[in-house]
């Protein structure tokens, strides 16, 4: 049976402070790889399992291009996000169902609103209602459909858990993070989501990150293949002035949100780091990753800093900066 994360087997990543008084504490667990894949730290049980959430899709996207699928560029990009509904990022979902033949009535996700404040609040203005289309998995809903069509799979049922697509991703994740699955369950867009150990996801990153496109195998050559997308179009994986997106493009760097606290992150050198806020928290998880890569000596402090600025880590009281959001870690 499965070891989840526990009280005991998390430590402070990060403290929120106010006025110089420490007002919250954020534990989890996180790992850090070396560029050769190696171990170079780990704070917490890394060995115990948890849902990657969203953290999973750079996985899945690989799973889909394994199995046949054509997708290249922002196409890929958007099979592998977290978007946040703009009407840009809806443009390739919407070029991703034309491309497999279906419309939008097709894709399994819930209805929603952007979560971009721009689209949403003229989505309101407009009355123009939620669609599955703005959902933030509709890309990686988009592929999955596509994943279908090429393979001659039915679509109707392609979120069930036994159906021949979550087979293959299933086997693709356990292939890539070197672990079975621990658990499988139902992930908050309505597609199956894996347990694995937190060592195993960071080492499924890796792989990820430092995969070649001229590699004689085909799962390294996909796998380069997504990075490659998100890095060429950073605006794909979540949206204007989001984490993930400030990170591809101003550092090059290759990270990825879960939803209840995860984030994954690989530098272009290699260096790997996968963590979970215990709480599901997920304000402060970017700049723990970030300051994780930074102590390894995968980033300069001057790297940080040029995202950091940008992180909402100010702590507020009336309208002055009154504390900050700070990372509690580090690779010694």
């Amino acid at each position: 049976m499965s070891r989840s994360l526990t009280v005991p087997g998390a430590v402070e990543l990060a403290t929120v402070d106010r006025g110089g008084f420490v007002e919250s504490r954020h534990s989890g667990v996180a790992v850090v790889l070396s560029p050769d894949g190696t171990i170079r730290a780990s704070f917490g049980d890394g060995e115990a399992a948890l849902l990657p959430r969203s953290s999973l899709k750079p996985l899945q996207a690989v799973g889909m291009l394994t199995a046949g699928v054509e997708l290249e560029g922002e196409r890929l990009g958007l099979a592998t996000a977290s978007h946040t509904g703009t009407d840009r990022h809806v443009g390739v979902v919407r070029a991703i169902l034309e491309q497999a033949g279906l419309t939008e009535d097709a894709l399994g996700c819930p209805a929603a609103r952007a979560s971009d404040p721009e689209t949403r609040d003229r989505q309101i203005r407009d009355l123009d209602p939620a669609a599955p289309v703005r959902m933030n998995c509709s890309g990686k809903h988009a592929g999955m459909l596509l994943t279908c069509v090429t393979n001659d799979w039915d679509t109707a049922g392609y979120l069930d858990l036994d159906h021949p697509l979550q087979r293959h991703l299933r086997d693709t994740i356990e292939r890539l993070t070197g672990e079975k699955v621990q658990a499988s369950v139902v992930d908050g867009c309505g597609a199956p989501i894996h347990a694995v150990t937190l060592s195993g996801l960071a080492r499924g990153i890796h792989r990820m990150g430092t995969a070649s496109e001229r590699s004689p195998f085909a799962l390294h050559r996909h796998a380069a293949a997504v990075v490659r997308a998100v890095r060429e179009n950073p605006w794909t994986i979540a949206g204007p002035d989001q984490p993930d997106t400030l990170i591809a493009e101003r550092l090059g760097v290759f990270a990825k949100l879960g939803a209840e606290g995860v984030q994954v992150a690989v530098a272009p050198d290699g260096t790997t780091v996968a963590l979970k806020m215990l709480d599901g928290g997920q304000r402060a998880a970017p700049i723990v990753a970030l300051t994780l890569l930074q102590t390894a000596g995968a980033l300069s402090a001057a790297d940080v800093t040029l995202v950091a600025n940008d992180l909402h880590l100010d702590i507020r009281g009336g309208s002055e900066i009154v504390g900050r959001i700070r990372p509690t870690v580090g690779v010694s």
